[in-house]
């Protein structure tokens, strides 16, 4: 069973968290919130849109902020996405299709 880092919100292998290096102090449970992945503000709402129609829920966190976006501009603006440990696979597998797939056509 992985590990979860409840700093990171990652599941990993091992004892320590590979992101922070913080010590892991309990397995990972399936309703445990994971980070998924970070996309730019103009990917975002692709992604989102992705796993509503699969049906993963998710959670969603502006990295700079709403008064830092409105000053720099949504173009520097990132979102990182989190989901649930038992969708993870899921949602990981449909990230990298859906980004796979954009980064080919370029």
């Amino acid at each position: 069973m992985p590990r979860y880092c409840e700093t990171c919100c990652l599941p990993f292998d091992g004892a320590r968290c590979p992101n922070c290096g913080r010590k892991a102090k309990r397995d990972v449970k399936p309703d445990d919130v994971c980070f998924l992945t970070e996309k730019e503000y103009i990917w975002s709402g692709l992604l989102a849109d992705a796993l509503k129609q699969e049906h993963i829920p998710f959670m969603q966190k502006n990295v700079l902020g709403a008064g830092m976006a409105l000053r720099a501009g949504a173009l520097f603006e990132s979102v990182r996405f989190y989901v649930r440990y038992d969708d993870l696979s899921a949602a990981a597998e449909l990230e990298a299709g859906l980004f796979s797939a954009s980064d080919r056509e370029e």
